[in-house]
């Protein structure tokens, strides 16, 4: 087919170990949680960005990322259950545990990693929106990865198009598309983390608790709801599509876009107290 770039089908699997497949989707988060692991320990040891000690301590990191990681695994796949596959997985209920044969929801992993960061810096007595704002700063890392996985795997491709670089992907329905994947990869992963980058070490912003989370809530959201509604191919079967103009995943960026904007708001009348 003129004008279509070929697929490059790599094929889910990363790595095999004996009878272990380690699917390049786990990789991707794994390597976007250890990515991120490292960066947050740098930021919180770095007491210049924060015009003093944050209160957080590398060790705190190291002992929450466990935390995080069953917040993101959990949380992600409890809201593709429940915001995107609800009656599916009502009649099959055993393949909610069948990780590979099924999604994960960044919005569900988003409301998880918010609740076990508020769970954690409430029990190591620190600064809640501190911590979430560390954290959101690295974020844009894992998605960089996350959204590359869904391009290997060929999945949550976009609509159709007549560009050079349309690609056609295995399973689709054969017509050229967007590669919307690599676009989210860019926008929401590497474009988003520089914007973040310049906030937290050219702007201090990290001085202001809740700036970054705010930015990073009204950045992701901006940034998806654009792919959504202008390259990604829609889950047309979805109720959120078929009731209404928008797709779900505009909608449920809808409430970060407005969350972020309050968090912005309120960081600018209060200083981090040292």
């Amino acid at each position: 087919m003129n004008g279509v770039l070929p697929f490059p089908d790599i094929g889910e699997i990363a790595l095999s170990i004996g009878p272990i497949d380690i699917r390049w989707y786990g990789m991707a988060y794994a390597v976007g949680l250890l990515l991120g692991w490292v960066y947050v320990r740098r930021l919180v040891e770095n007491d210049g960005l924060w015009g003093g000690s944050s209160g957080i301590k590398a060790n705190h990191i190291d002992d929450f990322l466990l935390w995080a990681t069953l917040g993101v695994v959990l949380g992600g796949r409890i809201g593709y259950v429940l915001f995107y596959q609800p009656s599916f997985y009502y009649e099959n209920p055993e393949q909610i545990f069948y990780l590979t044969k099924g999604g994960m929801a960044f919005h569900g992993a988003i409301l998880a990693g918010a609740l076990v960061a508020y769970l954690f810096a409430r029990n190591r007595q620190l600064s809640f929106l501190s911590l979430a704002d560390a954290v959101a700063a690295s974020i844009p890392l894992g998605l960089i990865f996350g959204r590359i996985a869904n391009f290997i795997n060929g999945e949550l491709w976009g609509r159709v198009t007549n560009v050079p670089w349309a690609m056609v992907f295995p399973g689709s329905d054969g017509q050229p598309r967007h590669p919307s994947q690599l676009y989210e990869a860019a926008l929401e992963g590497l474009l988003l983390f520089i914007v973040l980058r310049i906030a937290t070490h050219y702007f201090h912003k990290l001085q202001q608790p809740g700036f970054i989370t705010g930015l990073f809530l009204v950045g992701y959201g901006l940034g998806r709801s654009f792919v959504e509604h202008f390259f990604r191919q829609p889950d047309l079967d979805h109720p959120i599509s078929i009731y209404t103009p928008l797709t779900a995943g505009l909608l449920y960026s809808l409430p970060m876009v407005i969350m972020g904007i309050y968090l912005i708001y309120r960081a600018k009348t209060k200083k981090l107290a040292n």
